[in-house]
């Protein structure tokens, strides 16, 4: 099943290969029919349950499965983990009603990278798609904001850190959320220092370096990686470049022994950088 104007991909990139999964027949065909508008998408199958999910992922080997998760026989988390344990060159979008707790977190710990709900525009489900093929998070703002939310209820309970970006759970799909790697350190630089001059005090009133040794621009980087700002709006927010908060962020992961960002919330969390959310996000 080719979208032909979809399969050609944009400005020359090869098209995201999707497989769309929903039991409502009207709507997995309009999905079908949107993705066939939007560039840089082609569509190789069209599945009513998860059962024909995991099947056609089996078969065509897609970038992505465009996934319900409320569906019979089958549904989409259980599908989720399954394609995400057999192939795990595929990966899953949620496209869904829900954006409760109970559908998001079970999805985001099943394998998940991507997490729709079926109000979002053409626009941002091939942003999603193209996020989590090039090895991002695709989540609405939202969803990130109430990822992180629950990330930093979860630390404050537990009073201690924990080791982050075990396969499928909630904290290494919150470092993918905050716009590094899965599981990993940012990638070098390669430029930039690690203070800046002119730095303002660091936030919340405290001056001076941290016993960890973090610079007042580090500690000041790492409360907006707690915030949940991507690279590009720290730098935007302290007008700096994104190199050089990478280069921050490596520093800090590196002084307070971190590996992600989902530890580095806990860690600002921990250390009242930061305070818990004041309100849930919905």
């Amino acid at each position: 099943m080719s979208t032909g104007e979809g399969a050609r991909g944009s400005e020359g990139n090869r098209a995201v290969r999707v497989v769309v999964a929903d039991d409502q027949a009207v709507v997995r065909e309009g999905i079908v029919m949107l993705l066939g508008l939007l560039p840089g998408v082609e569509v190789v199958g069209a599945a009513r349950d998860g059962e024909e999910a995991v099947a056609l992922a089996a078969e065509f080997a897609p970038d992505v499965v465009l996934m319900d998760l409320r569906m019979p026989r089958c549904d989409g988390v259980e599908a989720t983990r399954r394609i995400r344990e057999g192939h795990p060159g595929t990966e899953i979008v949620v496209l869904t009603t829900y954006a409760d707790d109970d559908s998001l977190f079970p999805a985001l710990q099943a394998g998940a990278r991507g997490y729709l709900t079926k109000d979002a525009s053409g626009e941002e489900i091939v942003r999603a798609l193209r996020d989590v093929t090039d090895g991002r998070a695709g989540l609405s703002p939202s969803v990130q904001r109430r990822l992180l939310e629950q990330l930093l209820e979860r630390a404050g309970g537990s009073g201690r850190s924990e080791p982050a970006g075990r396969p499928g759970d909630v904290e290494g799909a919150a470092g993918a959320v905050a716009g590094g790697p899965r599981g990993g350190m940012e990638s070098p630089a390669g430029s930039g220092h690690p203070g800046d001059p002119g730095d303002p005090g660091r936030p919340g009133g405290l001056g001076g370096p941290a016993d960890d040794g973090l610079t007042e621009r580090e500690t000041e980087v790492l409360v907006l990686v707690a915030d949940g700002l991507s690279n590009q709006e720290i730098a935007g927010r302290l007008r700096i470049s994104t190199a050089t908060v990478k280069t921050h962020i490596n520093n800090l992961f590196a002084k307070t022994g971190v590996r992600d960002r989902a530890q580095a919330v806990r860690y600002a969390y921990q250390h009242g950088l930061v305070r818990a959310p004041g309100r849930r996000v919905t």
